[in-house]
Parts: C-alpha cells; structure tokens; sequence
C-alpha cells in the first residue's frame, strides 16, 4: 500500500538537489554559474523534474509524483486513497527538506560570501515579483491547473503508447514550458514539496546571515497548487479527458 515511499523520497530529494541546485548556481555570490538568468533555471528545473522521476522510479514509485499536487490529482482520480495521499505528501516534504540541505553543503561557503538575505531564501523556496496575495495564489493555481491539464493530456491513451521511459523527458519538457511561460510572476513553485521542504530547510538550517523564511507568503504555494491540480481534475474529468 505504501510501497511507493522509499522512491517519493529519494526522487523530491533528487529533484530539490537539482532544482535548488541551479537556482544556488545563478544567484549565489562566487559561483560560476552566477547571472545564469531565468532561462538557465527553467532548464535546470527541468532536468531536476526529469531525473526526479527515473529516481522514483527506479526505487518503486511507478507513478513518480514529487509532488502533492500532482498527489491530490491522482487521489481524485482513484489512484490512491486519502491516507495515501498524506503519507506520500508527507515523504515528499521530507525529501525535499533533505535535498535543500544538501545543497546548502555543496555551497556552503557561498552562503558566507553572499550578504544579501533574499537571495539565500529564493534558491530555497518562491517569491512573487510583485507580492498581491490573491494575484499570487491565482498564478500558482493557474500554473498547477496547466501541470496537471497538461499531465493528463500527454498520457492520454489517444497519445500512446510511448516507448518505455519516455514520460520522465516530456514530464521535464512541460515544466520547462510552464517557467518560460507562467513562471515569471510567482516563480512558479507549482508544488508543495518543492517550496515548503525547501523552506523549513532554509528555517531549520544554521546558514551563515540568513534572514527570516517569509511564511506569511509560504501558504500561498501550498494551497494554490493544491487547488489548482483538484480543478485541473474537474475539468479533465468533465470534458472526457480521463
């Protein structure tokens, strides 16, 4: 029943070490990569979402989610019961804690180097450009809407079936086609696990000058994702998609 943990974990975790790992790489002050840009992340996001899922897979997670949002979806749909849905979301943010905290190590003295506090918290979690609660949330639930419309349409039965191990590269596609176009305003987190085991990380962490871990913004990429996937299904559902 929960055989499904051991791969959740190490795949958020992979997918955090990844993800994060680029962000730390274009932002952090003494890194190479620093001034990367936006379109270095989404790329890096990508590859993180990609070999995320050929980690979870390989570890006995065949539905490969890192993602509670992606979770929640699946529960409406019938692929998992309630208490699996919390069990795996727990695991999931457990995962993504331990992936932050290892890419803290790996930059650990860019962390003393760099002076400015919001950019040690935004290779850990999200943060709006503009900051508008009801705007930001609308972002992150539009965003989520699209990973899981989009989700459900790639794996539509019409669309298959594909060649064995195929769906952890067009999975890592889509998440670089919804940052270069929906992940602007909000930095699209899209996913609980991805921005709050991050940022507990980034609160429990001893890093070197950090500031404050904004939880007055941190429900935002909880719950909208949340929202978003549960009306990604609705539709879905409604208009004959699954």
């Amino acid at each position: 029943m929960y055989d499904n943990l051991l791969g959740e974990f190490f795949g958020t975790l992979v997918l955090i070490v990844f993800g994060c790992g680029v962000c730390a790489t274009c932002s952090l002050e003494g890194s190479k990569g620093k001034g990367g840009g936006w379109i270095c992340i989404v790329f890096g996001w990508g590859f993180a979402v990609t070999f995320g899922v050929f980690t979870a897979i390989s570890l006995g997670a065949p539905q490969a989610d890192l993602n509670p949002a992606v979770t929640i979806g699946k529960m409406l749909a019938g692929v998992y019961n309630f208490q699996q849905f919390l069990a795996t979301s727990v695991i999931q943010i457990l995962g993504g804690i331990a992936g932050a905290a290892i890419v803290w190590l790996a930059y650990l003295p860019h962390f003393e180097k760099t002076q400015d506090k919001a950019t040690k918290l935004g290779l850990f979690c999200t943060a709006p450009a503009i900051r508008c609660a009801w705007k930001n949330f609308l972002c992150e639930f539009i965003a989520t809407f699209f990973l899981l419309f989009m989700i459900w349409a790639i794996f539509a039965k019409v669309n298959g079936p594909f060649v064995p191990g195929y769906g952890p590269y067009i999975v890592g596609i889509l998440i670089v086609g919804l940052g270069l176009s929906l992940g602007g305003p909000t930095g699209y987190a899209m996913n609980p696990a991805r921005d709050l085991g991050p940022r507990l990380a980034h609160f429990l962490l001893p890093i070197a000058g950090k500031g404050g871990s904004d939880f007055a913004y941190g429900w935002i990429p909880v719950i909208a994702p949340l929202a978003g996937a549960a009306a990604a299904y609705f539709v879905a559902h409604g208009i004959g998609m699954l």
